[in-house]
């Protein structure tokens, strides 16, 4: 779940490729081959390294330095290495799917792996400290992730009490930053989705100069954004259609936001109020 290797993971094909990959300095390039394998864990063992090239949509030659970057002679012994510790686990039904079938199943096994991944609940509970322990709490979402983080925030701020959304960048997200460290605030969460924007990197970097703890909910623990989060916590993208689909990295969201309520005391008594206050006013229609 984090940028360290947590014990009690699930031994699933794509958490054990995640371990193979922990504690290797990867490049960019070698990051996306990386997130490419564990998304299709159970295909890659059996991929050439033009396949897995075409997959990760870069060239030959960087596959075979990326199996020398672990510590491999070069791509076969790599492979073989994948095939002794993750077996594919082939769909019987794979290929009776048309094309929209295939992404839902896609998200899917995304959910599936994120599943597994909060087997050990440890990094969830202490990001869910962090963000409940923040007087402010910003939020951070820029283009494609600015949806992810306005609903966070939207829930968040009826439990606690001064969330700061971030979701529009330019030359005012550092003052608003500087902002939120002077009234208190001690972390930051960012909602970070590919494809990941530049300023979202310098934005993390700025954070974490000014003191903020930063937590980052990303499509993958090789994301960009690793590099500038004190903590991450990973939830697969859809790419199965001609925009991705981020059913995970919502559904992780909310997973965080039970996680911070817990650590929130007077978060049930401010549910409690603000259902009363809806009902008096006639805001929602039952």
């Amino acid at each position: 779940m984090s940028a360290e290797r947590d014990q009690g993971v699930s031994d699933s094909p794509a958490a054990r490729l995640q371990a193979l990959f922990e504690g290797h300095r990867l490049t960019p390039t070698q990051r996306r081959i990386a997130h490419s394998m564990v998304r299709r864990a159970a295909d890659v063992p059996f991929l050439s390294s033009v396949e897995l090239a075409e997959l990760a949509g870069v060239s030959q030659p960087s596959v075979t330095r990326f199996a020398v970057a672990l510590g491999f002679d070069g791509y076969p012994a790599l492979r073989k290495h994948l095939r002794e510790v993750a077996p594919a686990e082939q769909s019987a039904d794979a290929g009776t799917y048309n094309e929209y079938q295939q992404a839902v199943e896609g998200e899917i096994e995304n959910l599936r792996h994120l599943a597994e991944l909060l087997a050990d609940p440890r990094p969830l509970r202490r990001a869910g400290r962090l963000l409940a322990a923040s007087r402010p709490l910003p939020v951070l979402g820029l283009r494609a992730a600015a949806s992810q983080a306005y609903g966070f925030a939207y829930f968040a701020a009826k439990v606690h009490p001064d969330v700061r959304l971030l979701h529009e960048g330019g030359t005012m997200i550092q003052d608003r930053i500087e902002g939120a460290v002077r009234a208190g605030a001690t972390a930051l969460l960012c909602f970070a989705l590919p494809r990941h924007p530049r300023e979202v990197v310098d934005t993390l970097a700025f954070a974490k100069e000014a003191g903020l703890t930063v937590v980052t909910v990303a499509d993958s623990a090789f994301a960009p954004v690793a590099k500038v989060s004190d903590l991450l916590l990973p939830a697969a993208v859809g790419t199965g259609l001609a925009f991705d689909t981020a059913c995970a990295p919502m559904l992780l969201g909310r997973v965080l936001l039970e996680a911070m309520c817990d650590d929130l005391p007077d978060a049930q008594a401010a549910l409690e109020q603000f259902d009363t206050r809806a009902a008096t006013r006639g805001l929602f229609v039952e």
